[in-house]
C-alpha cells in the first residue's frame, strides 16, 4: 500500500483546486498490477468537478481495466482524505469483493478499510459486465 500511497501523493501536485484550495490524490491499482492516478480537477461550476478518485478510476477504464484491486487517496488536509459518497458507489461499481482502500492526509498515517466498511448497503446493479 505504501507504493500506491507514494504514487497518489505525487498525483495530488497535479490537483487543479482553485475554488476549495485543497489539493487530493488518487492511486487505483488493478487486477493487471498496473497503478493509474488522478487529481481533483475543479470547475466555477461546481458539479462539473471530478473528484481524484473517480479521475484515477476513469483513467483505469479508459485503459480497458475493469476490475480494481486496490485505492490510495490522500490530501493535504489536516484529516484524512475520505472519498466522498459519490466517489465511494464508484469505487464500488468496479472493486473486486476484497478491495483495500486506503486513506491518508497531511500526516500520512495510513489507514486501510474494505469496501463494506466505507460504504455499507452499498447499491448494486449486475449488469452481466462486470461479475
Amino acid at each position: 500500500m505504501e507504493k500506491l500511497m507514494k504514487a497518489a501523493e505525487a498525483a495530488l501536485e497535479n490537483s487543479y483546486s482553485p475554488y476549495s484550495g485543497i489539493r487530493i490524490g488518487a492511486a487505483v491499482e488493478c487486477e493487471s498490477g498496473r497503478i493509474y492516478t488522478g487529481t481533483n480537477v475543479e470547475n466555477a461550476s461546481y458539479g462539473a468537478t471530478i473528484c481524484a478518485e473517480r479521475s484515477a478510476i476513469t483513467s483505469a477504464v479508459s485503459a480497458g481495466e475493469k476490475k480494481i484491486t486496490a485505492i490510495a487517496i490522500t490530501g493535504d488536509i489536516d484529516d484524512y482524505a475520505w472519498p466522498c459518497g459519490i466517489c465511494r458507489q464508484v469505487i464500488k461499481e468496479f472493486a473486486v469483493a476484497d478491495i483495500k482502500i486506503a486513506v491518508s492526509g497531511r500526516n500520512r498515517e495510513i489507514k486501510e478499510f474494505g469496501m463494506d466498511e466505507i460504504l455499507p448497503h452499498a447499491f448494486e446493479f449486475n449488469v452481466g459486465g462486470n461479475d
